[in-house]
């Protein structure tokens, strides 16, 4: 396989666990290599998503490190092969990030997410999606606005196409406030949180001010569930990009703290109720 010069948020996630079943086994790079037949490099390569991997070397490996979870293995196989996703169309003409998180909600069985300052992204209208785009620094060209919105749109399919997943949004009061684009825009954005929160796979919860402290104040996490628990992702925004982590310490503190969140929030009821008198006070 021909190396890549800009390896996606999944190849390196795949070379990433391939390097922790090595590393875990005990097994030497070198031992690697001489055991799938190629050279020292090519499995530095494989292991940080430069290369790909076969799936009858990746079985090897994986019969040779003792892994024992046929799913694991299988979820492993099938993220080494090669992929064409919609998203594809939108490369080089948006940032590689944009793509990885489209990618990797595509890949994920549920999700569940938190938000203090706006809407998600996934719940967000055009109106005020396009309104959030156009106060970026530096301004984003009109043509770079249209794309993120359309990649936006698409990126909601997930949750309201034809294989939706169950998806969870956990909402601050502050968010559900803000007036990007203006109060007929804010109005519009409360009406489809309670149009779309009656969706059998869609869940809203919203969280008041009145509730005072809560962990991942000021933060937006995004918690996708993969094929096999191994493969969780956590996606956390910040200003240069998303970051993607999927370290075990790191995947079971936001699954705590998501949860927690939960625990707190109104109910889907009660949130549906809070929002509406949000709404209808605009």
């Amino acid at each position: 396989m021909p190396p890549r010069t800009n390896p996606t948020e999944r190849q390196k996630r795949l070379g990433s666990e391939l390097r922790r079943t090595r590393t875990v086994a005990g097994m030497s790079a070198e031992f690697a290599a001489g055991l799938l037949g190629v050279d020292r490099g090519k499995i530095s390569n494989i292991e940080s998503g430069i290369r790909g991997i076969s799936a009858d070397r990746l079985r090897t490996l994986a019969c040779n490190c003792d892994v024992a979870d046929e799913a694991y293995v299988k979820a492993l196989v099938e993220m080494a092969e090669p992929r064409t996703g919609w998203w594809e169309r939108y490369r080089g003409t948006l940032p590689q990030g944009l793509l990885d998180i489209a990618e990797s909600e595509s890949s994920a069985v549920r999700m569940r997410g938190a938000n203090t300052v706006h809407v998600p992204g996934m719940l967000q209208t055009s109106e005020q999606a396009m309104a959030i785009f156009r106060a970026a620094v530096p301004a984003l060209p009109e043509h770079e606005v249209a794309l993120r919105l359309a990649l936006r749109r698409e990126r909601q399919q997930v949750i309201t196409g034809d294989t939706a997943i169950p998806y969870v949004a956990i909402i601050h009061e502050a968010a559900l406030r803000m007036q990007f684009g203006g109060t007929d825009v804010a109005r519009g954005q409360l009406e489809y949180l309670l149009e779309v929160s009656e969706r059998d796979n869609v869940t809203v919860l919203a969280i008041p001010f009145a509730l005072g402290a809560f962990p991942g104040a000021g933060q937006t996490v995004v918690y996708m569930e993969g094929p096999v628990p191994q493969l969780d992702t956590v996606q956390v925004d910040s200003s240069h990009g998303p970051t993607f982590l999927h370290a075990e310490g790191q995947l079971a503190k936001y699954r705590a703290q998501l949860d927690l969140l939960e625990s707190l929030a109104l109910s889907p009821e009660q949130s549906r109720d809070f929002i509406r008198e949000l709404a209808r006070h605009l």
